[in-house]
């Protein structure tokens, strides 16, 4: 989901139209306060925030979205000015759109700063196909998981999500989305079965760890790192 943070609505209205058609999921706000709201909400994973807001402007909301969140953020404002754009840069910004634009040019955009997060966020690894984060080790060579130095005996399907989602640290997937990843487009199932197995892997790690999937409700679930 990308949270499309802008005073006017008619330009929300047609930032989303443009991503929309990119396949991507939005939501909107139109004032400071109502983006960091909405941030908390929804979780998006990637913020386009407008610099002249009522009450908190762009500069505020990025420098608060900053203390807790990596999440991308492109700044979109009418000014043009070196200035603004190194201010909005030096306070967590990865990238500048200067209104008008051209719709290519910000899906374009979008999809490079989202390309670089993805790449940033990867938990640290011994080897592309072993995760290891603080009590938990995931092998894809071995099919196995260690949790708290014991090993867990998770099927194939359980093992495959869990996996999935951890090499995708703090991005949010949909319930078909993972039906299509794990599963397969053949997969007669419905979305209720990946939250039977969501359910299961939650079951075998009862501990309070710095990580774990959360569901997002109304979208579907993250791992969150």
């Amino acid at each position: 989901m990308i949270l499309i943070v802008d005073d006017d609505p008619h330009i929300c209205e047609l930032i989303a139209l443009y991503l929309n058609k990119e396949g991507f999921t939005t939501a909107e706000a139109h004032t400071g306060r109502e983006a960091l709201d909405m941030f908390a909400e929804c979780a998006p994973k990637l913020v386009m925030l407008d610099i002249m807001l009522p009450g908190l402007d762009g500069y505020q909301v990025c420098a608060e979205l900053r203390k807790t969140s990596r999440v991308p953020v492109i700044m979109l404002t009418a000014r043009g000015e070196t200035f603004d754009k190194v201010l909005g840069l030096e306070l967590g910004a990865d990238d500048y759109i200067v209104k008008p634009f051209e719709p290519k040019e910000l899906v374009a955009r979008v999809k490079a700063v989202l390309r670089r997060s993805e790449t940033r966020e990867a938990p640290a690894r011994e080897n592309e196909n072993r995760i290891d984060l603080k009590n938990l080790s995931i092998n894809q060579d071995t099919y196995t998981v260690t949790y708290y130095g014991a090993d867990l005996s998770l099927p194939p399907k359980e093992f495959e999500l869990l996996l999935f989602l951890a090499k995708h640290p703090n991005r949010v997937f949909t319930r078909e989305q993972l039906l299509e990843r794990i599963w397969g487009y053949e997969f007669p199932g419905d979305t209720r079965t990946v939250d039977v197995h969501i359910k299961r892997i939650r079951g075998k790690m009862p501990n309070d760890d710095p990580w774990g999937i959360k569901t997002v409700w109304g979208v579907g679930y993250k791992f969150v790192v």
